[in-house]
C-alpha cells in the first residue's frame, strides 16, 4: 500500500467529503462497533479517531482497536496530515482515517423502458465504471431484460477494468411494485409477468448476491448516501418520470412500510372512477402526472392523428414548445398535471411531515409541473396550523443517479459482508 498524501482537514467540510447517511451517533440497535465505526468514517470521508470515539460515544481506546482491525483487513487507511502551528511537534503525527480506495467493490443497475444504466462503485463510494444502452419501450419478458441488465453491467465492469466476481453484490431498480426482502417483482410496467423472482433469476445470470428495489427508493437512496439528503434525518423524494413514485427518510433510514411496499404515492387516488392508469385501476395520480398521461392529452386536446407513430420524448417536447409558445391547450395539459401533482404533494405534507421534498426525474425539465402556482396549491391543500411550509427542491436528474441509488442500496448489503473479512464472492 502506498503512502497516503497530505490532506488538512478542516471541520466545515470533513462532512462533505464522503458517502453514506449522516446517521445519528448511537446507530440501530445491534450493530456491531465495527461496523458503526466503518460506516462513521466512510460517511464524513476524513475523520481522525479521537472524533470517532466522540461522536460514537465510546472510549478512544475501543475505537483504536477497531481501527486496527479495519486497517488490517484493507478497508480503511490514515491519512497524514500536516501540523499546525500549536502543535508542540512532539508524539504521533496527526492523522485522519479514510475508505481505502479500491477497498471492494458493488454494482447498481436500473431498468426502464427507455434505457438501462448501470454504475460500479468502490466501497467508498468512489465511481469506477458507468454505462447507459439503449432500451426498447413497452412490455417484455423477463429474460429480455436480464439481457439488457447483463449488457449495461458488462459495460460498466468494462470501463472499471473489473470483472463480474470482483463483486461484493449488484443492487438493481425498476419501476413497479417490489417486494425487497423477498427480491420479487410483484408488477412492473416493463414485463409480462407478474410476482417474478427477479433477484434470483438476475444472481443465476451474473452471479453473486443481488438485491432489488423500487426506482423510486433508488432515486431516495443516491439522496440519502451522495446528495442532499445526507445532513438530514427526514426527507421525501417525489419522482415524475414514466410514473410518479416516491420515497421517504425517517429517521437517517429509508421507510417501505410494513411489508416493503409502501409510498406508491403514484397510485394514491385523486380521481374516483377517473382516468385508466397502467396499474389497472382509474383515477390514480400517476394517470394524470407521468409521461404516458400527458401523452394521452396531448393526442386528443390537440388534435394529432399521428401522435402514435411519434416517440413520447417527441411528443412531450413537442407538446412544451406549444405551451411555452402561448397554445392555450397545451398549457391547460400542464396545468391539470400540476393541479394533480399539487394535491399528490399536500398529502406527502399532510401524512409525513417531511422537512424537505425534492422534485426528481428527467420530467422534471418541464417547469409548468413545479410552478409557483402548483407549490403555492400544495400550500393552500395543506394543513398549515402551527406548521412551516416544508422546504422544496428541483433535481432533474440523469439516467447514472437511479443507478448510483441501486448501487448504494448494494453497498449498504455488502458492507457487513466486506467487514467480516468475507471474500467478495
Amino acid at each position: 500500500m502506498g503512502a497516503a498524501p497530505d490532506i488538512e482537514i478542516h471541520e466545515k467540510d470533513r462532512r462533505s467529503l464522503g458517502c453514506g447517511p449522516l446517521t445519528l451517533p448511537a446507530g440501530p440497535a445491534g450493530r456491531p462497533l465495527r461496523q458503526q465505526a466503518f460506516e462513521h468514517i466512510r460517511a464524513n470521508g476524513l475523520i481522525s479517531r479521537a472524533d470517532v470515539a466522540k461522536d460514537l460515544g465510546v472510549s478512544p481506546g475501543s475505537v483504536t482497536a477497531v481501527v486496527a482491525e479495519l486497517i488490517d483487513l484493507g478497508m480503511i487507511q490514515e491519512h497524514p496530515r500536516p501540523r499546525r502551528s500549536a502543535d508542540s511537534g512532539r508524539g504521533r503525527p496527526p492523522v485522519a482515517l479514510g475508505v481505502r480506495p479500491g477497498a471492494g467493490a458493488v454494482a447498481g443497475l436500473k431498468l426502464s423502458d427507455r434505457a438501462h444504466s448501470a454504475v460500479v462503485i468502490d466501497a467508498s463510494g468512489r465511481r469506477l465504471g458507468e454505462a447507459v444502452i439503449e432500451a426498447e419501450p413497452g412490455r417484455h419478458r423477463v429474460e429480455t431484460l436480464i439481457d439488457g441488465a447483463e449488457a449495461a453491467l458488462k459495460m460498466a465492469l468494462e470501463q472499471a477494468g473489473l470483472a463480474a466476481t470482483d463483486l461484493a453484490a449488484t443492487g438493481l431498480g425498476l419501476p413497479g411494485v417490489v417486494a425487497h426482502e423477498a427480491g420479487r417483482v410483484l408488477w412492473s410496467p416493463l414485463m409480462h409477468e407478474r410476482d417474478v423472482p427477479f433477484a434470483e433469476q438476475l444472481a443465476d445470470r451474473i452471479g453473486g448476491l443481488v438485491c432489488i428495489d423500487n426506482d423510486a427508493n433508488l432515486v431516495t437512496l443516491a439522496e440519502l448516501w451522495f446528495g442532499a439528503g445526507r445532513h438530514m434525518s427526514d426527507f421525501a423524494v417525489v419522482t415524475i418520470e414514466h410514473g410518479v413514485g416516491m420515497g421517504l427518510v425517517l429517521n437517517h433510514r429509508l421507510f417501505r412500510g410494513a411489508q416493503g411496499l409502501g409510498m406508491e404515492l403514484g397510485h394514491t387516488k385523486v380521481q374516483p372512477d377517473g382516468a385508466l392508469c397502467r396499474c389497472g385501476q382509474r383515477g390514480c395520480l400517476e394517470a394524470y402526472v407521468a409521461d404516458y398521461a400527458l401523452v394521452r392529452e396531448a393526442s386528443t386536446a390537440l388534435n394529432w392523428p399521428d401522435a402514435g407513430l411519434r416517440s413520447t420524448p417527441v411528443i412531450l417536447e413537442s407538446l412544451y414548445a406549444h405551451a411555452k409558445a402561448g397554445n392555450s391547450e397545451a398549457r391547460a395539459i400542464f396545468g391539470r398535471a400540476g393541479r394533480y401533482l399539487s394535491i399528490g404533494l399536500a398529502n406527502v405534507v399532510n401524512l409525513f411531515d417531511p422537512g424537505l421534498i425534492l422534485l426528481s426525474g428527467e420530467r422534471m425539465q418541464y417547469d409548468y409541473l413545479y410552478a409557483e402556482e402548483v407549490l403555492a396549491e400544495m400550500t393552500a391543500l395543506t394543513l398549515t396550523h402551527g406548521r412551516n411550509d416544508p422546504k422544496v427542491e428541483i433535481h432533474a436528474w440523469g439516467d447514472l443517479l437511479w443507478a448510483q441509488g441501486a448501487a448504494a442500496l448494494a453497498l449498504d448489503m455488502a458492507t457487513p459482508i466486506l467487514l467480516n473479512g468475507g471474500a467478495v464472492r
